[in-house]
């Protein structure tokens, strides 16, 4: 399995003059494209750009919820070579925090390997680190963005800010 490193980076602000490129609009899409091209150039693939909510502190015990566009890259990691590498054939996940166990394809020996969820602190020593969840599914990601209804985001984005009203007061 191919197995990708990612790395988010602010979306431009502001545009940048070009020749030829006079409007606001395109300037900012100069901007865009400028960010993109630099990435590529150092190996990092073009994923989505993402408007995050990012809590901030505000004066001396408040806080704020500024919205942020960032933009998505990954690149693939470096593949282990096949002498080092070994199938496996099944997983057994792990209940809680307790360390999943693999067994070997039938090419190998029958033999358990003890992993553990990577950064696990009660993982047992000698446990070889896999990813989490999370880091699963954002390796089996493709990229493509699935449609979805924004009929409900109204109301969710209401439901925020008048939550954070109440707490401000």
């Amino acid at each position: 399995m191919q197995a990708f490193e990612y790395k988010v980076v602010p979306a431009p602000h502001k545009g940048t003059k070009a020749k030829g490129v006079k409007s606001a609009e395109g300037r900012f899409a100069n901007s865009v494209e400028i960010t993109l091209n630099e990435m590529a150039a150092e190996g990092w693939e073009y994923q989505r750009a993402e408007l995050l909510p990012s809590d901030e502190r505000s004066g001396l015990t408040g806080s704020t919820t500024n919205w942020r566009n960032v933009l998505v890259f990954r690149r693939a990691l470096q593949e282990t070579s096949d002498a080092t590498a070994q199938p496996l054939a099944a997983t057994v996940p792990p209940e809680g925090n307790a360390p999943a166990v693999e067994t070997q394809a039938a090419t190998a020996p029958a033999a358990a390997v003890l992993t553990a969820t990577a950064g696990d602190p009660e993982a047992p020593s000698g446990a070889t680190q896999v990813p989490g969840l999370g880091a699963a599914s954002m390796q089996a990601d493709d990229g493509v963005e699935e449609l979805s209804p924004v009929s409900g985001m109204t109301a969710a984005l209401k439901a925020r800010a008048k939550l954070q009203n109440s707490n401000d007061e």
